[in-house]
């Protein structure tokens, strides 16, 4: 069974006894039916859920008093932080985070189609301009490499490109990353 699935009934009880829930997920589940029909049940009994292009190390604060930081190679163990700066620090990294997030509207996200918002492009082709590689721009995104490079190549494509270093200063310099970008990746 999908975690989701088994966390569904514990978080539809938790928002009905009125506990406020806000949760943050990659862009990528944008184009997973699970997650999606998960999130459009706990929205429904109002909880928040927004994405982000970036990776995010998972935090759960409770009431700005206690905080709880999983351990990557054990999934059902965590830190417990009490201690009051500590806890401030992460709710604000998470209010921070919070606010560049994308809300999700599960009823408008068609599930046939990936959804591409101009974050992650915007994300992807800063990197480009940094000199980072598809593979570890695939990483820090949650993507697979081969997405990454089909966008890439596109900008490429569109801007007549012959290198790597030749696309970052056309991208840099064509005023690409103040606008929005999904004309330009979507064709």
């Amino acid at each position: 069974m999908h975690v989701l699935e088994q966390s569904l009934p514990r978080d539809l009880r938790d928002l009905r006894r009125g506990i406020r829930r806000r949760t943050i997920y990659q862009h990528t589940v944008r184009s997973d039916r699970t997650t999606l029909a998960y999130i459009e049940r706990v929205t429904t009994e109002g909880a928040e859920v927004r994405t982000l292009a970036e990776v995010a190390d998972r935090i759960i604060v409770f009431d700005r008093d206690l905080a709880f930081v999983p351990f990557s190679d054990e999934p059902h163990r965590a830190l417990r932080i009490q201690h009051p700066a500590l806890v401030r620090l992460l709710a604000r990294h998470f209010d921070e985070a919070w606010a560049r997030a994308v809300p999700v509207h599960p009823e408008r996200v068609p599930l046939r189609t990936p959804v591409v918002t101009s974050d992650p492009q915007r994300t992807i082709l800063q990197a480009v301009v940094g000199g980072e590689t598809d593979e570890s721009i695939a990483r820090r995104l949650g993507m697979s490499r081969r997405s990454v490079a089909e966008h890439v190549r596109r900008v490429s494509e569109r801007l007549g490109s012959n290198s790597r270093a030749q696309l970052g200063c056309l991208i840099a310099t064509s005023g690409l990353l103040s606008g929005l970008l999904s004309g330009l990746l979507e064709a």
